[in-house]
């Protein structure tokens, strides 16, 4: 760990650094399991050309999380986003997990989702991954999610080369279509925003923990097509979430929509290798 990080971790919490170990965290940040003096371990992840207000909103998305009590949710200590930035938050034990894990996994994340939130989107944008995202409310989920999640990322996929013009064509026909597509009307859900297998952890007493997220109001059927889209949960979590709060008719139909949105942004964090895999949605929905 750089001197200039330690000496701001140590202003920000009020104590002295003991030990700084590196560990996993993730494709963007590089983590740390820091030990402060009297006070134990605390998780710090940090990142030499963070985007400005990419840990103030984090730490805003892990508090609104939080809020319901559903899940475990880390705790935030501190954040800064001047150089060099970073995020602190509780130290979490890993752990395996317990008996009944995907259980209260699904039925905590329906809580989570019917707690619900003021509008569709958030009360400041954030990020999913490194990419920007903008939470400005819409009056319908449809609108919403064409203007403020898909339109977006498409745009950025054409400027970048990144999409074919066949693919472009379809995504031109899903946006005539999209009011038919996304579904009955729902109150706005509190989503985590970016649920893959990846941003579940189990804590040392063997529950769930959600971390990382890309919080705002939306369709509670996202979070759900993001856990099928890369793996990591299992058949289990989606009966005890349908069990404790029943989808609408036609969901199963509804996946590929609502798994356009990440693999769009995968295609512009990774590359046109995801713009196969947009395909085959755009096909599915229309």
């Amino acid at each position: 760990m750089k001197a200039a990080l330690r000496r701001a971790l140590e202003a920000a919490l009020g104590a002295k650094t003991q030990e700084a170990t590196p560990v996993s965290g993730g494709d963007i940040n590089d983590a740390y399991r820091v030990v402060l003096e009297g006070q134990g371990p605390v998780f710090v992840k940090t990142h030499a050309s963070a985007p400005p207000g990419m840990y103030e909103a984090e730490a805003d998305g892990l508090r609104w999380l939080d809020e319901p009590k559903a899940l475990r949710i880390p705790k935030v200590l501190a954040y800064s986003d001047a150089k060099p930035a970073f995020l602190a938050i509780e130290w979490l034990n890993p752990g395996r997990p317990k008996s009944g894990f995907e259980n209260a996994l699904g039925q905590g994340l329906a809580s989570l989702h019917r707690w619900g939130a003021p509008s569709f989107g958030h009360r400041q944008d954030n990020f999913i991954g490194r990419l920007p995202q903008d939470n400005r409310s819409n009056d319908t989920w449809a609108s919403f999610y064409w203007q403020r999640r898909l339109e977006p990322q498409i745009r950025m996929a054409v400027d970048r080369g990144l999409l074919r013009d066949a693919t472009q064509e379809a995504c031109r026909a899903l946006e005539t279509r999209i009011a038919d597509r996304t579904g009955a009307p729902e109150p706005p859900a509190r989503l985590h925003g970016d649920l893959w297998g990846g941003n579940l952890y189990v804590d040392g007493d063997g529950e769930p923990c959600l971390v990382d997220p890309a919080v705002y109001g939306g369709h509670r059927e996202i979070d759900l097509a993001m856990m099928r889209l890369f793996g990591g949960f299992g058949a289990r979590v989606f009966d005890a979430y349908e069990e404790a709060f029943p989808l609408e008719p036609g969901a199963r139909e509804r996946v590929p929509l609502y798994q356009l949105y990440p693999l769009l942004v995968h295609v512009n964090l990774f590359g046109g290798g995801y713009e196969g895999a947009v395909e085959r949605a755009l096909r599915a929905v229309l």
